[in-house]
């Protein structure tokens, strides 16, 4: 097969495992810099050019996009859609993922335990937003952040209020979620990839800090689900509408929330933890579900 890997940089982790893994089983690999990638949009024969070339006959497409370039990332991804490659996640489905108030409230509809979070636009509404919420300690996060950043903890009412208010007064759009203080600072990452946990660690966060990602001095630690959040996990992904992701929850005192759908997760501590071939595992799906036009959206919407 000949696979794509969309990526600025073949030398990361995530992006040189992909490489090795599928050359492992014999597939031949491009790794295209998608800010690279120009298109062709034409009704009769639709096509992607990369340095002067057309990039042809490629029977799937591996997105590992930045949040930073979502929009240009995924234009690039739908335009392969509509040529008929095999997108390992479709187009519609990250940008999906990427907006984090639009995936609660798809998660929400479908009763999956979520952090209790409001959001609201006027400065008027600030004080009965928090009550909404169950007052501080509060979670504050940017839509926008991503990897732990533009996430802040207001440990009282008034701070969470003043945060609140500057960050309206910005143009900028803020969650509020309720503080789990009975996680103590970690958190599950869950890898699913089609349809099925095939690995799962425990992430702690360092003294002092709240936020438990790994690039943050986070420890990771191997762990074992319960049957709740294995089908958590499941169904976040299956909501979202992704093949491979990264389901980020929380153990509170009612049962298993999810806090984030990961749509292009980081393969390194995950696999260094757990001592599995995750790379293997998504060249395995592609050559297991791999076939010309076979998606859901076919690039629509």
């Amino acid at each position: 097969m000949k696979i794509v890997i969309l990526s600025r940089n073949r030398r990361l982790y995530s992006t040189s495992r992909l490489i090795s893994a599928a050359q492992a089983r014999g597939h031949e690999v491009l790794v295209l810099d998608p800010l690279r990638c120009y298109m062709n949009i034409t009704s009769l024969k639709p096509s992607v050019h990369y340095k002067g070339e057309a990039i042809e006959n490629v029977d799937a497409v591996i997105p590992r996009i930045g949040a930073s370039i979502t929009f240009y990332g995924t234009a690039v991804l739908r335009q392969f859609e509509m040529m008929g490659v095999f997108p390992v996640n479709e187009s519609v489905a990250i940008t999906r993922a990427r907006d984090k108030l639009r995936s609660l409230q798809l998660l929400s509809r479908k009763g999956i335990g979520l952090p209790v979070t409001g959001f609201a636009h006027s400065p008027d509404d600030i004080d009965d937003l928090l009550d909404q919420v169950g007052g501080a300690p509060l979670v504050l996060k940017l839509i926008e952040g991503t990897q732990g950043m533009g996430v802040v903890l207001a440990e009282t009412r008034q701070a969470a209020a003043s945060v609140v208010q500057a960050f309206m007064e910005l143009k900028a759009n803020i969650l509020v979620q309720e503080f789990i203080k009975e996680a103590g600072g970690s958190d599950i990452r869950c890898l699913v990839i089609g349809g099925k946990v095939v690995a799962s660690m425990k992430r702690q966060a360092k003294d002092g800090e709240f936020r438990s990602n790994l690039h943050r001095g986070g420890q990771a630690s191997a762990v074992r689900l319960t049957p709740q959040e294995r089908a958590t996990a499941v169904s976040a992904a299956k909501i979202m509408g992704l093949n491979v992701c990264g389901v980020d929850i929380l153990r509170s005192n009612h049962g298993p929330v999810v806090m984030e759908v990961n749509s292009s997760p980081g393969l390194e501590g995950i696999e260094s933890t757990t001592g599995k071939d995750i790379a293997g595992e998504i060249i395995h799906f592609i050559e297991t579900n791999a076939r010309p036009h076979r998606t859901r959206t076919r690039g629509q919407g």
